[in-house]
């Protein structure tokens, strides 16, 4: 099985993030799934503004290269009002644009996410999937993750501490494996 270079996303720029913690146990379990993963940073973006198109900022070129570049993009996103956090979408936005520039177009991505609440991310999950396609970007639609985060059951290194849910993520990265390396070849 080929190792594919994953690109991630944390939807939350808090320091005591639980969805920091669910990507450090990804991190941590992805080898195990042939898979090499590298965070693109999403904080020191600028907002997206079309003024900005003629010139795109050095940052938001970098993060737009970093999307180009994966084999893959696995977004991990919290729920902020039954939706996306605003700078998860300024990402999106600013990846997606100038018209014609999308730098998801193609690229293969998989979504999950961790809440203190039972349905986990669930609304926020489908308010990304809805992004995603438009953005053309072949979202792995099974299995779903709505991880509930309860005490010490990921540590802030990303240590699993429950083995069934730490067998759960790792068949859930081998799925994204499969999924990624099915669609590499449509990216453009």
């Amino acid at each position: 099985m080929t190792t594919l270079n994953i690109g991630f996303l944390v939807g939350s720029v808090s320091s005591t993030s639980i969805n920091r913690r669910l990507a450090n146990a990804l991190v941590k379990l992805a080898p195990e799934a042939n898979l090499n993963f590298t965070e693109i940073p999403i904080a020191n973006l600028p907002y997206y503004s079309a003024d900005h198109d003629a010139a795109i900022p050095a940052e938001a070129a970098e993060f737009k290269q970093a999307v180009e570049n994966a084999d893959g993009v696995i977004i991990v996103t919290p729920e902020y009002n039954r939706s996306v956090p605003g700078v998860l979408k300024n990402a999106l936005d600013t990846a997606s644009r100038p018209w014609g520039q999308n730098s998801f177009d193609g690229v293969p991505s998989a979504v999950l996410g961790a809440s203190i609440g039972q349905i986990g991310t669930a609304l926020a999950q489908a308010h990304l999937r809805g992004i995603l396609a438009f953005l053309n970007s072949p979202d792995l639609q099974q299995p779903e993750v709505y991880l509930q985060m309860t005490d010490g059951l990921i540590t802030d290194d990303g240590e699993v501490t429950n083995e069934s849910t730490k067998e759960f993520l790792l068949s859930w990265l081998r799925t994204a494996h499969d999924h990624f390396a099915l669609h590499a070849k449509t990216k453009n």
